[in-house]
């Protein structure tokens, strides 16, 4: 994997790559009729945004800065949800939206006469209480799960101005989970389904993965479409941009405490905090698991955060000063999720063209910094 050179830390994002999985998501647009969102909260680099453009239906939002963005860059459909909107935001929340999704009867109640002098289509989040996920901090359907309605709580008699249903299950999902899923969805919540224009199906769909079922996929959709007559939504935010960014760092200094300690110019916990979050091992190209090769190293953070660790990794060599180590699969919940703690300074957002060539599209200063603060 050869890189022109760059200073580091430094997210960079392939445009070949991103290309390769928007082939994907277009061919099941065209096959299902389905309509494929950009989720926000995974990937929000709007430099990229043409591209996407032309092949995505629009963006999905969590918030009103994230609506905006949308609205402003993106000019296509913005998909708003959040677990509660504030007064103070809806006004400006309404006017870059064109569809707002609300996670409460409640909530719905309560801005359903601002709504009708719009013509925002409006939805309501339901939660079948099926569980497809693993790690209980991504499972939107947990128990005590704050994310939708579940069926106890739904009131039929609370959806006139109510065009469409969303729910969301699926966290880096096959297509037999939401398989699963809509078992769950039809059994609770069919009644309900005719009396829509839409569902939107979350996100979560791992559609460009290598081993996706993409065909159990779009006969899942075209199902559910012919038997309900509703325009469907996916928001998928990671497989729209899986495998499609690296993040490269320096190794600053070893030490040595009962095993060789690499010290990055960067940092796991500000850097890419879902590594500690969720957590997990990011994959490094050209390394692999402790004792595949000769020479073991943890790697760590530069900030005083005890638990900044990126991992355990073996290597064909030794690392030194200056040696580059390159993070894979790096686009997703990177950018969208990093701080400053510490201080430490933001990595390069930069892009590798189609010829291989490096663009640096964003540093940071001391004053993006400085300027978050009071």
């Amino acid at each position: 994997m050869e890189f022109p050179d760059c200073k580091t830390p430094v997210y960079l994002i392939s445009i070949e790559k991103i290309k390769s999985n928007l082939e994907i998501l277009k061919k099941i647009q065209k096959r299902t009729n389905a309509k494929i969102l950009l989720a926000l909260k995974a990937f929000a680099m709007f430099e990229i945004f043409p591209l996407l453009n032309e092949v995505l239906s629009g963006v999905s939002a969590s918030s009103l800065y994230e609506a905006r963005l949308g609205y402003e860059d993106f000019e296509k459909e913005v998909h708003t949800y959040a677990p509660a909107y504030k007064d103070s935001d809806f006004e400006s929340l309404m006017s870059y939206s064109s569809h707002i999704v609300f996670n409460s009867v409640n909530q719905w109640k309560y801005f359903r006469n601002k709504m009708s002098k719009s013509k925002i289509s409006c939805g309501l989040r339901i939660n079948p209480e099926h569980s497809e996920v693993d790690v209980s901090i991504y499972d939107p359907c947990s128990k005590f799960s704050r994310l939708g309605i579940t069926i106890d709580n739904f009131d039929k008699n609370e959806l006139e101005g109510i065009e469409g249903l969303h729910f969301h299950t699926l966290c880096e999902s096959n297509a037999d989970a939401l398989q699963r899923t809509l078992l769950s969805i039809e059994k609770k919540f069919g009644n309900y389904i005719n009396q829509m224009k839409w569902v939107n199906f979350g996100g979560g769909h791992h559609i460009t993965r290598d081993d996706y079922d993409v065909d159990l996929l779009c006969n899942l959709l075209n199902d559910f479409r012919k038997k309900y007559n509703v325009q469907i939504f996916l928001e998928p935010g990671e497989a729209i941009v899986l495998n499609c960014g690296y993040f490269i760092t320096s190794v600053i200094d070893i030490i040595h405490n009962q095993m060789d300690i690499a010290i990055l110019d960067s940092s796991a916990a500000a850097h890419m905090p879902d590594v500690v979050e969720m957590p997990y091992t990011p994959n490094i190209y050209g390394a692999k698991s402790l004792d595949t090769y000769q020479y073991n190293y943890r790697l760590a953070g530069m900030t005083c955060l005890a638990g900044d660790i990126f991992g355990d990794y073996s290597f064909k060599y030794q690392l030194k000063p200056g040696t580059k180590l390159i993070f894979e699969d790096m686009a997703h919940y990177t950018m969208v999720k990093n701080n400053m703690f510490n201080g430490i300074k933001l990595p390069d957002i930069a892009i590798l063209d189609e010829d291989n060539n490096i663009k640096i599209i964003k540093t940071f200063t001391y004053s993006h910094y400085r300027d978050r603060l009071s």
